[in-house]
């Protein structure tokens, strides 16, 4: 038991900073030019949130599905191999992506509407994983070969996919689809916490983000039922 007691969260880890740091880099590399229509689609989102038209919602859904399934299909596999658990979750992107396929495109449950406030707390949340994370990167000294984009990788990938959720997202549908983004925002935190990177500290924002979500749905459901009793 004394023996346990000596080890810290750090000697659990099977790589260190630059090996993690430099798996971004060779990912960026391989699937060059993927980059550009993964921008698009990431800046599509935000868009999508706010000028709003027939099939926006279902559009929204197919390209946050997509993101999760190529993040799942490429970035997964690669990360597997300084991290054996990364492997194992390949079915869940996988699974994060059937759902929002499932449960966004024929019921337009990703559809934004007017006048709701917590869509630009979620519109917010959506520009920071499409510009404000990717920043991190020049910020550390990466450089632009080790920037985190959306639809290629998980951090941002699922950051927008909350942001989306926030802005659109409605009832039990938004719940479920929020699972799997909050749970890796947590996972990638403890990683980058453990490694004793200050790029852990970027995922505050989104914290706070979900946090004001929350506060602002409350009072929403309080004022109906308020309105409602009168």
């Amino acid at each position: 038991m004394e023996t346990w007691l000596t080890y810290s969260p750090q000697d659990f880890l099977l790589f260190s900073e630059r090996v993690y740091w430099r798996l971004f880099e060779l990912h960026n590399a391989a699937l060059w030019p993927a980059q550009v229509p993964a921008v698009l689609a990431g800046l599509a989102v935000p868009v999508l949130l706010v000028r709003r038209f027939g099939l926006s919602g279902p559009v929204l859904a197919a390209i946050l599905a997509l993101a999760w399934a190529v993040v799942g299909m490429t970035f997964l596999p690669r990360y597997g191999e300084i991290n054996w658990l990364a492997a194992d979750l390949i079915p869940v992107f996988l699974a994060q992506a059937a759902l929002l396929a499932v449960l966004g495109i024929p019921t337009r449950s990703l559809e934004a509407r007017p006048g709701r406030e917590r869509r630009w707390v979620g519109l917010a949340l959506c520009l920071y994983g499409l510009v404000g994370l990717p920043l991190t990167a020049l910020v550390g000294g990466r450089g632009v070969a080790g920037v985190e984009i959306f639809a290629l990788t998980p951090d941002p990938t699922a950051i927008v996919t909350l942001g989306a959720l926030v802005a659109a997202g409605r009832g039990w549908r938004a719940l479920a689809l929020a699972i799997v983004p909050a749970l890796w925002c947590a996972a990638s935190w403890a990683t980058l916490a453990t490694l004793g990177v200050v790029q852990a500290w970027a995922f505050l924002p989104v914290a706070l983000g979900l946090g004001i979500a929350a506060w602002a749905a409350r009072t929403d459901g309080r004022a109906a039922d308020h309105s409602g009793a009168d």
